[in-house]
């Protein structure tokens, strides 16, 4: 089984926090890839945020939409990546703050990574949001976009030997179960 994680939970449930404890604890080299535009102000703070708070000794590399190329371009079996988050990765796809969603190239991209991670070397710890346990959307691209992450989300955790559930900075982890008969 691989010796991947993804760690799930909602908007300020931990997720971040909990993958730099794992990093922490890494004896090797830590990658973070990160995956969000500073598009806006607010943004502009959030990164500045996460960045301030980021261990020492923690390398960044910014891929907004090429991650599977980041990965390959960091792999190394005593390294540990860190990438937070798919969820702005999806958005960075199909609902951009500029320019018109590019679907085909992110079928692509999602293709190449769930094809690539099992291959890697690196042990990878993956940060998503699991947005779709609230009201259901209006906008249809918006209900697009949750089912997308949903789906995005499941396929992850298949390539991944834990799977980590953030809910109120309170973690529940479990080794993920083959669903191939489900």
């Amino acid at each position: 089984m691989s010796a991947h994680e993804l760690i799930v939970g909602g908007q300020r449930s931990g997720k971040s926090r909990r993958a730099e404890r794992l990093a922490l604890a890494w004896p090797g080299r830590v990658v973070v890839i990160a995956t969000a535009l500073a598009l806006d102000a607010e943004m502009r703070e959030r990164i500045a945020h996460h960045r301030a708070s980021r261990p020492a000794g923690f390398e960044t590399l910014e891929a907004p939409l090429a991650l599977s190329a980041a990965l390959q371009q960091v792999d190394d079996a005593g390294t540990l990546v860190l990438v937070d988050c798919l969820t702005l990765w999806l958005v960075n796809w199909l609902m951009p703050m500029s320019g018109a969603p590019d679907a085909a190239g992110w079928q692509a991209e999602r293709t190449a990574l769930l094809d690539l991670l099992p291959r890697l070397q690196s042990k990878v710890v993956l940060v998503s949001n699991e947005v779709g346990w609230g009201v259901s959307p209006l906008g249809r691209e918006v209900r697009d976009y949750v089912d997308e992450l949903g789906r995005l989300n499941q396929d992850v955790a298949r390539c991944c030997g834990q799977l980590t559930l953030m809910v109120a900075g309170q973690a529940w982890t479990r080794p993920v179960e083959d669903a191939s008969d489900a």
